[in-house]
């Protein structure tokens, strides 16, 4: 049996057309539901689908009171499907429901794992009218999931898998409205088929697609690169932050030269500085305990874990400005040999051999 899953809000609309061009492609072939998860739309979602149960659709209706995304709308969907067979769609009518038999030959004949309705293989399109920003916002979100899955149309919302894959996900949390790339991630997915589809615009209703929606994406980028390479992604962000402190010691060593303040005590605050600065994004996005426990004891044990790499940041700085001839008028380059001695003290200490992240209270 095939389960489409539709996820709407505010799509009241697009419920008759949408159910019309399904039936009329898979009614011959029978054995399916559709299952509209609905995120509490208000908008008349729910009469509409009573009419089109009336007239003999097998629909279904989930309302979520109190939960609101795409991802959790389709993740609740494929969860309280009753086939074995689990198709995506959104309810725009931007993917075409005459496409769906292509897509379950392309299962069976290929014993797939997972079929995508693509725009980006030869054959697929996207219909005439998408604006320039449109099109840059779609390759960058590809290219950005590039090295993620080998699937072409990662952002796909159009895609087939059969519940057997779906089941032997790794702790599917998806945010913002990437299913697809959740799935392929995460998923047993080796064999992957995508299909040429005509993405279509939207001709009901308005685009969800928000600045709220693509940071949402950008998180969930994050998400799974911590899950696929998670010592490259820990070392990666662990060094940028580290570029971002050392580059703020220097601005504050800086002022406060310029202030008249000694050496030793202007490099001891612009240590300070860049330390404080560097335990927020670190914090949030490299240990990932923003939401677990209080910051001050986290910044407290933070600065413990750093204090001697910190320690040798002022010690070699001053060493070298007050006892290595020619130092003396190059303090920025003192500085910055303080900063990399104690930079490194403090990578090696945090990820050690096996490049994780220190111990953080809760962790």
């Amino acid at each position: 049996m095939l389960s489409i899953v539709v996820p709407t809000y505010r799509e009241a609309e697009n419920i008759h057309p949408l159910v019309q061009r399904i039936r009329a492609a898979l009614d011959p072939l029978g054995g399916y539901e559709i299952v509209f998860v609905d995120d509490n739309s208000n908008d008349g979602t729910e009469a509409r689908v009573d009419e089109v149960r009336q007239a003999g659709a097998p629909v279904r209706l989930i309302v979520r009171k109190h939960e609101r995304g795409l991802s959790s709308a389709v993740m609740r969907g494929f969860r309280e499907a009753r086939g074995d067979l689990l198709l995506c769609m959104d309810a725009d009518m931007s993917h075409p429901p005459e496409a769906i038999p292509m897509m379950l030959r392309a299962l069976e004949q290929n014993n797939a794992d997972l079929v995508v309705g693509s725009r980006y293989v030869p054959g697929g399109e996207v219909e005439k009218g998408w604006g320039a920003y449109r099109w840059l916002n779609s390759l960058v979100a590809l290219w950005l999931a590039r090295p993620l899955s080998r699937v072409r149309d990662s952002g796909a919302g159009f895609f087939l898998v059969p519940r057997r894959i779906f089941e032997q996900g790794d702790n599917l949390n998806p945010i913002g409205y990437k299913t697809l790339l959740e799935i392929s991630v995460k998923c047993p997915c080796r064999n992957v088929v995508e299909v040429p589809i005509q993405f279509a615009d939207r001709k009901f209703g308005e685009s969800k697609l928000s600045l709220r929606e693509q940071i949402l994406y950008l998180l969930h980028l994050k998400r799974l690169y911590d899950y696929r390479f998670p010592r490259a992604t820990f070392v990666t962000q662990y060094c940028a932050i580290g570029l971002t402190a050392a580059l703020l010691n220097l601005l504050v060593l800086a002022l406060l030269r310029a202030a008249g303040c000694p050496f030793g005590l202007a490099d001891a605050l612009a240590i300070a500085a860049g330390v404080s600065w560097s335990f927020w994004p670190n914090r949030w996005l490299t240990f990932d305990l923003m939401e677990q426990h209080p910051a001050g004891p986290q910044y407290l044990h933070y600065l413990g874990r750093t204090a001697v790499g910190l320690i040798i940041n002022w010690l070699v700085a001053t060493g070298l400005v007050n006892h290595v001839g020619g130092f003396g008028g190059h303090e920025f380059l003192a500085a910055m040999a303080g900063i990399a001695a104690g930079g490194l003290f403090n990578f090696l200490l945090l990820v050690g051999k096996f490049c994780r992240p220190a111990v953080l209270p809760g962790k």
